[in-house]
């Protein structure tokens, strides 16, 4: 399997994902700009995808993935279908209570994670619309996880296109529908989410019937008690305690920034809402590219003992990370005040969310490079098996970040919480890095310092262009939206040929990053 030609897959992917969750984003802007009623939004769906994050794409995804990669590469395909057939019962179960107990817990986890909402009340009722969509999405998780061990990225990398074509749907034609009805509209997009985690659900049944690995769920409890005395389920829970513990960490810090937010006024909570959406766009495009073709070739080398192949997997991610990660970065540190007007400076949404959601920007882009990095490195660990390390960091990191917080925020405000975010990120992956050097897993390749000096000279470029750029053209002044989005449409392309054009001066030839997993 060419892994750059697996990673590109997933990231165009991916990329139709971003764009539908951008003009799913647009679309709220317009109809409710950054205030009240978008905070309470964002707070109540943060709940389902806080939860989602910390069981289903993070602990039990570390846990899970690596075990089924080793399971199939030590035992074969009937070993492995049992493992899933055991895991998919207790997984499903357990998402049946935990839905429950979280519609009914919704009025304390919103106070927990929002207590200073204008709209408390609505934020309650649209997270008991929205809780079920956590058991959607784990499953879905299972699902990824299992395809990306058999190769197959497509589906689990264009799967989050429909959740944002249901919002897309819940904005354009819900919104007016609810009005009309005489219900607040803004539960329409509530609606929007619980649509589309069923519908992302829907299609995984026909990906994993193609290649044979369909779970079977056990219904009575005779059944439920044979899958819970698998080994194998015993030993996903072991790895998923500190795995689990790990993710929680970085779950309290965005708990902790959302509780802040919600106490430093009106609009707070959706800046940092949508300036997270921009900064999540390049992280999806390379992080969890990467992350999903790496994860399982690093746990498939580890299981047959293959270090040099482990070491040079690493390498080759973070070589990707430096040469696609570091000019998003750039852009987004330079550039954040033309990026937020030309996506949402219309509608609702005024010229002073675009300049506070910019600030936010600039602070998640100082960070952009530790956020993609962590999202390699990690794996590396997660394929050993060893979960505790990152775990020990994190929480280091959650202790640092909360101290920025301190400093940072009465110095500027919501963007604070950003900045510290970023900082955070950035200290997370160099730790993580010296601890796969000091372990012996990594080593780098030789050629490190030129291909430094090589992106190096290209992201000065883009800077200075950028830079340029944001001064010479009326980006938030503009009365017409179109003609901003014209002259965005003309200067991205350019920047980034101009990036391009630069790297191969120096040098740099893209043949390098041909891998076969």
């Amino acid at each position: 399997m060419n892994l750059l030609k697996a990673a590109s897959t997933v990231s165009l992917l991916t990329l139709a994902s971003r764009v539908t969750g951008l003009v799913r984003d647009q679309l709220v802007a317009a109809q409710f700009g950054a205030g009240a009623l978008t905070d309470a939004f964002n707070v109540a769906f943060r709940l389902p995808n806080l939860l989602r994050r910390l069981f289903a794409e993070g602990a039990f995804s570390q846990a899970f993935v690596p075990f089924l990669a080793a399971t199939r590469e030590r035992e074969g395909d009937e070993a492995t279908q049992s493992l899933i057939d055991a895991v998919a019962t207790v997984l499903l179960w357990a998402l049946l209570l935990t839905c429950a107990v979280g519609v009914a817990a919704a009025p304390l986890l919103v106070w927990l994670l929002a207590a200073g909402l204008q709209e408390f009340d609505l934020a309650v009722l649209m997270a008991r619309w929205m809780f079920p969509y956590i058991g959607c999405m784990s499953l879905v998780a299972l699902s990824a996880g299992i395809l990306n061990t058999w190769k197959r990225f497509a589906v689990p990398a264009l799967t989050p296109v429909l959740l944002n074509l249901s919002l897309i749907a819940a904005a354009w034609g819900g919104v007016p529908l609810f009005k009309a009805w005489g219900v607040q509209p803004i539960l329409a997009l509530a609606a929007g989410v619980m649509l589309g985690g069923l519908l992302q659900l829907a299609v995984q049944a026909p990906a994993l019937a193609r290649i044979g690995r369909l779970p079977h769920f056990g219904i009575g409890p005779a059944a439920i008690v044979r899958a819970w005395r698998h080994p194998g389920v015993h030993r996903v829970l072991r790895q998923m305690a500190p795995a689990l513990l790990g993710v929680s960490v970085a779950q309290i810090s965005l708990l902790i920034n959302t509780q802040i937010a919600s106490q430093l006024g009106v609009g707070a909570v959706s800046w940092l809402f949508y300036a997270d959406r921009l900064m999540e766009f390049p992280t999806g495009l390379l992080g969890v590219a990467l992350a999903s073709v790496l994860l399982p070739q690093l746990s498939s080398a580890q299981g047959r003992g293959d270090a040099a192949h482990y070491a040079q997997l690493l390498d080759w991610g973070l070589r990707l990370v430096l040469l696609l990660a570091l000019p998003c970065a750039v852009a987004l540190a330079v550039f954040p005040a033309p990026l937020i007007a030309v996506l949402f400076h219309h509608g609702a949404f005024n010229a002073a969310d675009v300049v506070q959601t910019a600030q936010a920007l600039r602070g998640y882009g100082f960070g952009l490079l530790g956020i993609v990095a962590v999202k390699v490195l990690a794996p590396g660990f997660y394929a050993r098996q060893d979960v505790r390390t990152p775990v020990r960091i994190a929480i280091g990191v959650l202790l640092a970040t909360q101290a920025l917080n301190l400093l940072l925020v009465p110095w500027l405000g919501p963007a604070g919480l950003a900045w510290s975010i970023g900082l955070g990120a950035t200290g997370n992956a160099a730790f993580l890095l010296h601890g796969l050097r000091r372990r012996g897993a990594y080593q780098p390749q030789p050629g490190w310092r030129r291909f430094v000096l090589q992106v190096g000279a290209g992201c000065v470029l883009l800077a200075l262009l950028l830079g340029w750029a944001g001064h010479a053209i009326d980006w938030l002044g503009s009365a017409n939206p179109w003609r901003r989005a014209g002259w965005m449409a003309l200067l991205l392309p350019a920047v980034a040929l101009a990036y391009l054009g630069c790297l191969r001066l120096c040098g740099l030839r893209w043949q390098q990053f041909r891998r076969r997993g």
